[in-house]
C-alpha cells in the first residue's frame, strides 16, 4: 500500500451535507466524482471537466438484489474499497480512474447460496441514451453542456456478454471499466478504441490496480520529504499535497487548453436530480486563489508542469492583462490576487529564467491592468467597488460609512474603499515585477521599484492609525479610515513593509477580545458590531455555506497570517515562535473533522470560536500550508543569490526535510535533540548541499549559504 494511503486512510468518508454520498478521491486529467452511491461501480455524481451531474456510468446487479446499505467503504488516496456480505454472497470491490479517463473497478463476487447467482453489467443512467453493442455499451449525455458532451464506452472481462452466472460455491473476480470523453472533440471510435486498448492487456484484477496505483504514485514519488516528531504535522503535510493533485487537472479545451489548478472538487451545487446543476462550483480556474495553490505548489520539482499553469492562468487576461476566472467555455470574474509575486517566488526556486522573459510582457500587462483599473488617482492604493471581488465577501468595513445597515444587500449602501488586501497584493505584484525585470536586464525595472517603494510608503502613512495601532481601509475620495479590524489589516506584516513603530499591532492577532476567539483567526475583530462568529450580516442574512467574512475563521487567510507570523517572528529575534507553534497545530487541526487526525476533512470556513465547520467543501484548495512548512518550521527561504535557512522553535524534538530543488542543488535540512538511527539522524542542526554537509551546529539558528 502506498504511504499516502496509509496516512489519510478514511473508513465511511461522505459528505455531511448528503447523508451516505461517499466520497471518492482519484481523478483523471478530466473525469471525476463529486461523491458516489454505496453501490457496485460508478453510481451518484459524476462529473467531466465541469460538473456534469451523471447520475451513472455503469453498475453490476446481481438477482439476488443485495442491499449494499450495509456495505463497509474505505476512503484512499489512490482508489475506494467496498466490502460487504448477506446470506448469498460475499463481495469486494476496489473503484480507480486513469489519468486518461477510464473509470474502472475491480470486484470479487463469491456465491455463498444453494441457488445460482446472476450477475449483470448494467449502464442505466437517466435522461442519458445507451446503446448496446457487440462487446461494449455506449452511452453519452443528450445534448452538450457548454461544449461539453460526455461519452462513455463500458466493457468488462468477466464474460463475452454482459451476464455471468455463479454457481453454489464460485467465486469469481473480474474488471469492468468505463472509458470517458468529449464528443464534442472526440470521436465516438477513438473512446470505444481507448477502453478496449484498455482491457487488450489481458491483465489480471489485480495487476489492474497495482498498474493504475504506480501511475498515481509518481507524483509523490517526485516530492520533497517531511517528517517530524509532531504527527499532525507530518499528516497534514501528505493532506495537503493530496489535495493539490486531487484538484490538478488539465481539460485541454477552450479557455484552459493547459494544466489547472482548480479551487475543489465538490460543488454548492444540486446534487439530487441528474445532468441538473445549479449554483456554485469550484472545479474550474479560479484566479482569487491560483497564487495561493502556487505558493504551495512551487516546491514541487516538475517545474514544466509548474510553467504550463502559469501559462494557463495569463492566457486567460482581458484586454488590460487582468487574468480572469474560466470555465472551459467562458470567462467570469476578476478577483485580486498577487500571482506575479507568487511567480516570482517560483522563479527563485526553479531560476529559469528565460521562462520569466517569455511570461513578462504578460505579467507586465497585468501590474499595468491593475493600476490602471483599479488605481486610486490621488494616491496608488487599489480601490475596490465590489466586495465580492477580493474574494472577502461582506467585511464589515464597506459598510462602516452607512452604520453596517441591515440590508448588507443593498448596492447603494455599500462604500468603495481602498482596500488593504488588494493594495497589499499590487505591492507584492509590482515588487515581484521589478525583481524579475532586472533578472531579466529590463531597463526599466527601476520604473517599478519606484513605484513599489511609493505604494509602500503610502500605506504605511495613510492606512495606519497610530491612536489604536491597526491599518484600515479607507473611503476611496476622502480617505477617511473605515475604523473596522479587518484581517487584511495584517497584510502589510505579511508584506514586510511595516515600520519597527507600527509592529506593536501583531499583538492584536493574539488578543482574545479580537482575532484569537478560539479557531485561529477571526476574519473581523471581536470589537465590530457587524462581527458574527458563524457568518450572515446583523443577525438576518445567512444562507447555508454562504460566504461571509464578518468573523469566521477561513484558511484562506490563516495560511497567510501564519507566514506572516512566521517572517516576524524571524525578524524580530524569534520573538514569536511561541505563538507561531501554537496557531500552526490549531490550523493544522483545522484540516480534520472534529478534530479527529483519523478523518482529513478541509472546508472553506469554521466557526470562528468553536472551531465548527460552516460549510461542506471537502479537500477544500484555496489556501496555503506546506509554505509554512518549508519557509518556517525548517526554514527554507530563498533570496536572488543565497538561501536562508532560520527555522522557528516550534518544540519538535525532530524534524528532516530532504529532496528539496533549489535551482540545479538538492537541499536537506535536519535537527535532533538526540541520535536517532532509526531515522538517520545525527544529534543537532545539519544542511546538505548536493549531498554534502554544508553545514553543522550543536542548535538551531539562522545560517546563510551562496548559490
Amino acid at each position: 500500500m502506498l504511504e499516502i494511503d496509509k496516512m489519510l486512510k478514511y473508513p465511511s468518508r461522505s459528505l455531511r451535507a448528503y447523508t451516505g454520498k461517499l466520497l471518492f478521491a482519484p481523478v483523471g486529467d478530466r473525469l471525476f466524482c463529486d461523491c458516489l452511491d454505496k453501490l457496485p461501480g460508478f453510481c451518484g455524481n459524476i462529473d467531466f471537466i465541469h460538473k456534469m451531474n451523471i447520475d451513472q456510468l455503469f453498475t453490476v446487479t446481481c438477482s439476488s438484489q443485495p442491499d449494499f446499505i450495509s456495505a463497509h467503504t474505505v476512503w484512499y488516496p489512490s482508489r475506494l474499497t467496498m466490502e460487504f456480505e448477506d446470506e448469498n454472497l460475499r463481495f469486494r470491490e476496489v473503484k480507480m480512474i486513469t489519468s486518461n479517463d477510464i473509470a474502472f473497478v475491480v470486484q470479487t463476487w463469491e456465491n455463498i447460496s444453494d441457488q445460482p447467482l446472476t450477475l449483470k453489467l448494467e449502464c442505466t443512467p437517466a435522461l442519458c441514451p445507451v446503446e448496446k453493442e457487440a462487446d461494449y455499451i455506449w452511452m453519452q449525455m443528450p445534448e452538450e453542456r457548454n461544449t461539453i458532451q460526455v461519452g462513455a464506452a463500458i466493457m468488462w472481462d468477466a464474460s463475452d456478454s454482459d451476464t455471468l452466472v455463479l454457481q453454489p460455491g464460485e467465486e469469481a473476480s473480474f474488471t469492468a471499466a468505463a472509458a470517458t470523453g468529449n464528443i464534442l472533440l472526440e470521436r465516438k471510435e477513438k473512446i470505444v478504441d481507448k477502453v478496449q486498448a484498455f482491457f487488450a492487456r489481458n491483465l489480471q484484477p489485480e495487476q489492474y490496480l497495482e498498474e493504475n496505483e504506480k501511475e498515481f504514485a509518481q507524483f509523490f514519488q517526485q516530492l520533497p520529504e517531511f517528517d517530524c516528531s509532531d504527527p499532525v504535522l507530518n499528516k497534514t503535510w501528505y493532506y495537503r499535497w493530496f489535495i493539490l493533485r486531487h484538484c490538478t487537472a488539465r481539460p485541454g479545451q477552450g479557455f484552459i487548453k493547459h494544466a489547472a489548478v482548480y479551487e475543489g472538487r465538490a460543488h454548492k451545487t444540486s446534487k439530487m436530480e441528474p445532468l441538473k446543476v445549479s449554483g456554485w462550483e469550484f472545479s474550474r480556474l479560479i484566479c482569487l486563489s491560483t497564487p495561493l495553490q502556487m505558493t504551495d505548489y512551487k516546491w514541487c520539482p516538475d517545474k514544466e508542469f509548474l510553467h504550463e499553469v502559469v501559462r494557463g492562468y495569463f492566457e486567460t487576461a482581458d484586454e488590460n492583462g487582468i487574468c480572469q476566472s474560466v470555465f472551459v467555455h467562458h470567462k467570469g470574474s476578476p478577483f485580486a490576487n498577487f500571482m506575479v509575486w507568487a511567480v516570482y517566488q517560483m522563479y527563485l526556486l526553479d531560476g529559469d529564467l528565460d521562462f520569466v522573459k517569455e511570461m513578462l510582457p504578460s505579467l507586465k500587462k497585468c501590474v499595468d491592468g491593475n493600476t490602471k483599473v483599479y488605481g486610486a488617482k490621488n494616491d496608488y492604493l487599489q480601490i475596490e467597488v465590489k466586495h465580492q471581488r477580493t474574494g472577502k465577501e461582506y467585511q464589515p468595513s464597506y459598510w462602516y460609512f452607512n452604520n453596517y445597515p441591515i440590508n448588507g444587500k443593498d448596492k447603494s449602501l455599500i462604500t468603495p474603499l481602498k482596500r488593504m488586501d488588494t493594495s497589499v497584493y499590487h505591492y507584492l505584484n509590482v515588487k515581484g515585477l521589478y525583481k524579475m525585470m532586472e533578472a531579466a536586464g529590463d531597463t526599466e525595472a527601476s520604473v517599478y521599484k519606484e513605484f513599489a517603494d511609493t505604494l509602500a510608503k503610502q500605506i504605511n502613512e495613510k492606512t495606519w492609525d497610530p491612536e489604536t495601532r491597526f491599518y484600515y481601509d479607507l473611503h476611496h475620495e476622502t480617505d477617511e479610515k473605515a475604523m473596522v479590524k479587518n484581517i487584511v489589516g495584517f497584510y502589510p506584516y505579511w508584506a514586510e513593509i511595516a515600520e519597527e513603530e507600527q509592529l506593536s499591532g501583531i499583538e492584536y492577532l493574539f488578543d482574545k477580545d479580537y482575532f484569537n476567539l478560539g479557531c485561529v483567526f477571526a476574519t473581523t475583530a471581536k470589537d465590530c458590531p457587524a462581527f458574527t462568529a458563524h457568518g450572515g450580516w446583523m443577525g438576518v442574512m445567512r444562507s447555508r455555506d454562504s460566504c461571509v467574512w464578518d468573523g469566521p475563521s477561513w484558511p484562506y487567510t490563516n495560511g497567510i497570517m501564519l507566514d506572516m507570523l512566521g517572517k516576524q517572528t524571524k525578524a524580530q529575534n524569534h520573538k514569536y515562535d511561541k505563538e507561531f507553534a501554537e496557531f500552526l497545530r490549531k490550523y493544522s487541526m483545522q484540516h480534520y473533522r472534529m478534530g479527529d487526525l483519523e478523518q482529513p476533512y478541509l472546508v472553506e470556513q469554521y466557526h470562528a470560536i468553536t472551531g465548527e465547520p460552516l460549510s461542506d467543501e471537502p479537500d477544500y484548495n484555496h489556501s496555503y500550508y506546506l509554505e509554512l512548512i518549508f519557509a518556517h518550521v525548517a526554514g527554507l527561504s530563498v533570496e536572488k543569490d543565497k538561501m536562508v535557512i532560520d527555522p522557528v522553535d516550534v518544540g519538535l524534538t525532530y524534524f528532516k526535510l530532504d529532496h528539496v530543488k533549489v535551482k540545479d542543488k538538492e537541499i536537506s535540512i535536519a535537527y535532533s535533540d538526540k541520535d536517532r538511527s532509526e531515522k538517520g539522524l545525527k544529534k543537532g542542526f545539519t544542511i546538505t548541499v548536493d549531498g554534502k554537509a554544508a553545514v553543522q551546529m550543536d542548535h538551531l539558528g539562522r545560517v546563510e549559504i551562496e548559490l
